[in-house]
């Protein structure tokens, strides 16, 4: 234990959402809506953030990330890594919810098996 920390005695206790806010729509789209509307889920912005993941990339999508990262600042938009991933979330969410089975992600996902 370092010098001048104190132990806890108490476990962390996190909590976590249910089912029924995991599975429920991100946003109620209008009937008969075709078109994809990114606006349908918006990312947090830079704000304190009281829920964390752990994500494990490659070295090349570290490298992508970086690039992505720089990419943006030539356009004029200042944005670390999580920001990224959370619009980068946001947006693959957003077309799940407007596309189903239809979405990138699907696709994405069935072509790798």
């Amino acid at each position: 234990m370092a010098h001048g920390r104190e132990r806890r005695s108490g476990r962390r206790r996190v909590e976590v959402p249910g089912i029924s806010e995991l599975l429920r729509p991100a946003a109620a789209s209008p009937v008969g809506a075709d078109q994809f509307d990114v606006n349908l889920r918006q990312a947090s912005g830079r704000e304190s953030h009281s829920n964390k993941i752990t994500v494990y990339l490659s070295s090349s999508e570290q490298l992508d990330l970086e690039r992505a990262k720089l990419t943006l600042r030539g356009y004029g938009i200042s944005a670390d890594r999580g920001r990224i991933v959370r619009e980068s979330l946001a947006v693959l969410l957003a077309d799940l919810d407007a596309h189903g089975e239809d979405s990138l992600m699907v696709r994405r996902l069935r072509e790798e098996r």
